[in-house]
C-alpha cells in the first residue's frame, strides 16, 4: 500500500472534514431522508432523491478521507532546511511578468492552488524540488514556458 505524504497541516485539516462529515453532515442528511420519506410517494419525491444523492456523496468522501488518513505518511515540515523538497514555501517571480507567488509544495490529497497548496506531482514542483534560492527554473505550461526565479525558501 502507498505512503502518501501528508504535511502536519494536511493531516489537520483533512481530519477535520472528516470529523465533521460523520458528526455533522451524516446525521443532518439521515434526517432529511427520514423526514422526505414522511412526505409519501418516493418515487416521485425530489427531496428524497436529493437527500440520498447527498449522502452518496457524504459516505464515499469519508471513505476517501479514512483511507488517505490510514496511508499518511505525515512530514515535520519545521525540522527541515536547505534545498527545495516536500513541504517547503517558496516564494517566486514570474520572470516575464515579474508576478511575485508563494506556494507550499504539499501532498497530492491536500493541494489547492487557490490557498498557495502545490500539489507534489504537478509540473512546477517537480522542476522546483532540489534547487536553491537564486536559481531559475523553467516550466512547461499548456500556454508555453514560463521561467521562475526562486527568491525564498522557508520550512514552516
Amino acid at each position: 500500500m502507498e505512503k502518501l505524504p501528508l504535511t502536519r497541516a494536511g493531516q489537520q485539516m483533512l481530519d477535520a472534514e472528516l470529523k465533521r462529515l460523520k458528526s455533522v453532515e451524516r446525521p443532518a442528511v439521515i434526517r432529511a431522508i427520514s423526514e422526505a420519506r414522511e412526505h409519501g410517494d418516493l418515487s416521485e419525491n425530489a427531496e428524497y432523491h436529493a437527500a440520498r444523492e447527498k449522502q452518496s456523496f457524504i459516505e464515499g468522501r469519508i471513505k476517501e478521507l479514512e483511507s488517505i488518513l490510514s496511508r499518511a505518511d505525515v512530514i515535520d515540515t519545521s525540522k527541515m532546511s536547505g534545498s527545495i523538497k516536500f513541504g517547503a514555501t517558496v516564494k517566486l517571480v514570474d520572470e516575464d511578468t515579474d508576478e511575485e507567488r508563494t506556494y507550499q509544495i504539499v501532498g497530492e490529497a491536500e493541494a489547492d492552488l487557490e490557498k498557495g497548496l502545490l500539489n507534489l506531482k504537478s509540473p512546477l514542483a517537480r522542476a522546483l524540488i532540489g534547487k536553491d534560492e537564486g536559481d531559475t527554473v523553467t516550466v512547461r505550461t499548456p500556454g508555453g514556458e514560463r521561467n521562475y526565479e526562486i527568491l525564498e525558501i522557508q520550512y514552516i
